[in-house]
């Protein structure tokens, strides 16, 4: 985050890329856990989907709703274009990971941005081999440029961002998407440390690393944050709709991650994905998230 930089909130719960399943309500769960007071943050606005969920893939690009994604992400892009050039630290919250296409988006019209992604999957799919065709699944592979053009050359500014400019961080389901037939990330240019990686180096050596090498290169006007819920440990983050099991990153881990990204000076906002409320009656689990957000960012 940049000196002076303040922090504001966009809502944008759509769950065009995944499915009506309660995702939608994490801006409301995590503004009540605290989120949005303890960052002193302000509220930019709401982005609402204008068209409703059809849950039949298209027969042509195999998508569910990729046109309804593209119409939203267009509207989601120029919020985030605004509150950029405002120099804001922006916080996009979900939803599904589809909005990460829209918050690219408007970044990609105002300048050359990297991404660091934090996910416990690599959303690598392409739409054959996604047993859903739900985009939530492959947002990675659609701003990097790939895939039907619907999603992947909107406004004809394919590809939204580099692959030498992101950093995959995290993921732990190599083997599942391999035998699924999704396309293998470690065939791109993309930084790739999963999570065994991440292990064996350590939080602050992979991370200080991969911004340095990657994300702070005088071409690049900034970076961007996405983080998928699901990156966390099962044990600590079980709400979620495609749940990994155990193994993912700590409440700890995830805290001190954000505080190296954040110290760069050049990260300018964050996606938060895919937490999903209807899991968490009790409200305890928004509230060790919001917790450790809170302690990454301040």
């Amino acid at each position: 985050m940049a000196k002076g930089s303040r922090y504001v909130i966009i809502d944008a719960p759509s769950i065009l890329g995944l499915r009506n399943s309660g995702v939608q309500n994490l801006p409301k769960a995590l503004k009540k856990a605290g989120l949005m007071d303890r960052l002193n943050a302000t509220f930019a606005g709401r982005v609402q989907p204008s068209m409703y969920y059809d849950p039949k893939r298209d027969p042509i690009t195999h998508l569910l709703n990729g046109a309804s994604i593209a119409l939203f992400s267009k509207d989601l892009s120029k919020i985030v274009n605004i509150e950029t050039e405002k120099k804001n630290f922006t916080i996009v919250l979900g939803g599904d990971c589809s909005i990460l296409i829209g918050v690219l988006l408007g970044l990609r019209k105002i300048g050359r941005y990297g991404l660091f992604f934090i996910d416990g999957h690599s959303d690598f799919y392409q739409p054959l081999a996604s047993t859903t065709g739900e985009v939530a699944d492959m947002e990675l592979s659609f701003v990097s440029g790939r895939g039907p053009d619907v999603l992947s050359n909107i406004e004809g500014l394919k590809p939204l961002v580099l692959d030498k400019d992101i950093v995959v961080f995290g993921y732990r389901d190599a083997e599942q998407s391999k035998s699924y037939g999704s396309n293998d990330i470690r065939n791109t240019n993309m930084r790739v440390l999963d999570l065994s990686d991440v292990r064996n180096l350590g939080i602050k050596k992979a991370a200080s690393l991969a911004v340095s090498n990657f994300l702070t290169r005088e071409n690049l006007s900034g970076f961007w944050i996405h983080l998928d819920a699901d990156v966390l440990d099962d044990r600590i983050m079980p709400a979620v709709d495609y749940r990994l099991g155990n193994g993912g990153l700590e409440f700890s881990e995830l805290s001190y991650l954000l505080k190296i990204l954040i110290s760069s000076q050049k990260a300018i906002g964050m996606t938060i994905t895919i937490y999903n409320p209807n899991l968490d009656p009790s409200g305890s689990i928004a509230k060790n998230f919001v917790s450790c957000i809170v302690a990454g960012l301040l």
